[in-house]
């Protein structure tokens, strides 16, 4: 028995595997760009610390020097090195980013598959909190909350996620209104599997897709408002290498262009990166499904 168990393990990882690289085969080459774009970022995150590059807080050099071969980007008002300042800025966006949309689609989607599945009270109740979140523009409800909350990325981090869990929560709850009229899942109730056994066993397993895929696209857009924030205060507070804190002050000094230049393309990479990735990702998917 442990050697057909062993057998059945190894079979069931090599499908995975087999199933996994003619996805990326299906990749169209910008979602593959994109993907390496977005693995570079993270193995700055994890490595810059590693990098031959100039401490992000010290004086390098003299104030407002453009770039030039000692500084690539050029120095701020402080002579920091603005390109050891955006690899530096990576820490902070990214991995905020990351743990935003984690937390989004984690309370999202539980909140959504139990509304879709459940119905009646647990629907009205989720959902009409849906409805009062979505009605405010996102922009102006991050605002609100990370100025009621203070100062801080944790704080925006709280302020991002209110913004963004409604967005799952609906996505989540419309494919399970669709999975739980399928036949297996009438069968697994008619054989007397337990409501939330048939929710967790049979029905969110074939709802993750277009979440994974809309969360693949918002990540770039969670960098975008997480960077907002900071510049207009309501995020990172000086001097933390933050993106849009760098962009803040580079809008102040309007012809020291590179002190902006570098987060700004840095924001604009893992933008397109993730949008790419995510268009490549839908279209490879419905390709399966066809």
């Amino acid at each position: 028995m442990a050697e057909l168990s062993n057998a059945l393990g190894t079979a069931a990882s090599r499908t995975r595997f087999v199933g996994l690289r003619r996805l990326v085969r299906r990749l169209p080459p910008t979602a593959k760009v994109g993907a390496a774009i977005l693995l570079f970022w993270i193995v700055t995150v994890l490595t810059i610390h590693f990098w031959p590059v100039a401490d992000p807080l010290a004086m390098v050099g003299r104030r407002l020097q453009p770039p030039s071969g000692d500084h690539w980007l050029g120095t701020d008002a402080l002579g920091r090195d603005v390109f050891s300042r955006t690899l530096h800025g990576s820490v902070w966006s990214i991995p905020i980013a990351i743990v935003v949309v984690a937390f989004a689609v984690a309370i999202g989607s539980a909140l959504g598959a139990v509304a879709g599945f459940f119905g009646g009270w647990w629907d009205a109740v989720i959902m009409r909190l849906v409805d009062v979140t979505v009605s405010f523009p996102p922009i102006l409800l991050a605002m609100a909350v990370a100025a009621m909350l203070g100062p801080g990325l944790a704080n925006a981090s709280i302020a991002m996620v209110i913004v963004w869990w409604p967005i799952y929560a609906r996505l989540m709850r419309a494919q399970v209104l669709e999975v739980r009229e399928r036949e297996h899942v009438e069968a697994a109730v008619a054989g007397g599997a337990g409501r939330v056994r048939v929710l967790v066993v049979h029905v969110l397993p074939l709802c993750w897709t277009p979440t994974l895929i809309n969360a693949t696209m918002d990540f770039g857009q969670v960098v975008l408002l997480a960077a907002s924030l900071s510049f207009i205060g309501l995020g990172a507070t000086p001097p933390s290498p933050e993106w849009g804190s760098m962009i803040s002050e580079g809008a102040t000094r309007f012809y020291n262009w590179w002190i902006a230049f570098g987060p700004g393309m840095a924001i604009l990479s893992v933008v397109l990166a993730t949008s790419f990735l995510g268009d490549g990702l839908r279209d490879a998917f419905d390709r399966r499904a066809g």
